[in-house]
């Protein structure tokens, strides 16, 4: 079926039967939903060519992708785009990924925006004063930031989750339970999730009096090798942690690791807490000790993204509004009360 066929079962005209499909704000939700259903029922797909002369639209969403020998594309990443891909596949939407080299993706970003090859574009894994960001503020692309960068003087709409207070929260139970040797294993360093992560740690142990040794933080690639060494070298310290904060399951299986290779116990010996981005293939509850988390799902966070940026394209959505999602805190049986 094409759009006159389509147009002409429902007694609409094409124009305001493309508005609908295309999300445009002046067609009200009645008449939006009535044409989506029809279009489903009968299996219509809009012409790529014909919807882009016609509404000016090429239906796609951008994502430039660093690519080299120094750049990982880790579960996180994967598990946000499968989110991002359902729903743009639900709402005829595509993703065009383009490919750049890691110390020059401003080129990439200037080629796109000015193909006019996609309708927005969407960051990732956000810095300070992240360049990125900077750049694509002024080129007029319609955008979202899926985290938060910092040490600019102009507002952008973002989708985060709230890291420090959930980070903060994780360090305080710990705290209440008497232990008073925390150890924190981070992302990059360098990432604003990873800062804002080490912060609500520094600020729970401050509350008690206590500090964040420079010795018991390990900033890593989140690898479950990479969180095997950092527990190994803090559990073989003079004086060892006696809770962990890992910013990964997938750390954590490392650090689970390390803790059986040195003969102690979980939590006997060391209380852990990970964040959970709630991989369906890797599951807290399936630990040897179920793993206390703090859970947020990044599948979620990716649909989100999608539903933002579509919702920009149509002109549903203006302006810089940031989105910070509360994160939940489920303890399991890999805390207890301070050894000693």
């Amino acid at each position: 079926m094409n759009l006159k066929q389509l147009s002409h079962m429902l007694s609409l005209s094409q124009t305001t039967v493309s508005r609908a499909l295309n999300g445009y704000p002046e067609v009200n939700e009645e008449t939006r939903r009535r044409v989506m259903d029809a279009a489903k029922r009968h299996g219509y797909r809009p012409n790529p060519s014909a919807r882009r002369l016609a509404t000016g639209k090429s239906g796609m969403i951008g994502y430039v992708l660093p690519t080299g020998a120094a750049v990982d594309i880790d579960p996180h990443f994967v598990e946000f785009l499968s989110g991002l891909g359902d729903y743009a596949r639900a709402h005829e939407l595509d993703l065009v990924l383009s490919p750049a080299d890691a110390d020059d993706e401003e080129t990439t970003y200037r080629r796109i925006v000015a193909n006019r090859q996609v309708d927005a574009v969407y960051i990732s894994s956000p810095r300070p004063a992240d360049k990125r960001l900077a750049l694509v503020n002024t080129l007029g692309i319609p955008f979202i930031v899926h985290g938060r960068s910092e040490g600019f003087d102009f507002d952008y709409p973002f989708l985060d989750i709230d890291n420090e207070g959930a980070f903060h929260e994780a360090a305080r139970l710990l705290i209440q339970l008497g232990h008073k040797r925390l150890a924190l294993i981070n992302g990059n360093e360098r990432e604003t999730f990873a800062i804002h992560r080490e912060r609500g740690v520094r600020r729970a142990l401050a509350a008690s009096g206590l500090t964040l040794g420079e010795r018991h933080i390990r900033s890593v690639t989140m690898t479950e090798e990479n969180g095997y060494r950092a527990a190994r070298r803090l559990l073989e310290e003079a004086e060892p942690p006696t809770a962990i904060v890992c910013s990964s399951l997938i750390m954590a299986l490392g650090v689970v690791r390390a803790v059986r290779d040195l003969g102690l116990t979980i939590p006997g010996d060391l209380s852990l807490v990970a964040h959970d981005d709630v991989f369906p293939w890797l599951r807290p509850e399936n630990f040897p000790v179920p793993l206390s988390t703090t859970r947020s799902s990044i599948r979620l966070a990716g649909a989100r993204v999608a539903e933002r940026l579509a919702a920009r394209i149509s002109g549903l959505e203006e302006g810089a509004r940031g989105e910070v999602w509360p994160v939940d805190l489920v303890v399991r049986g890999s805390v207890a009360g301070a050894p000693g």
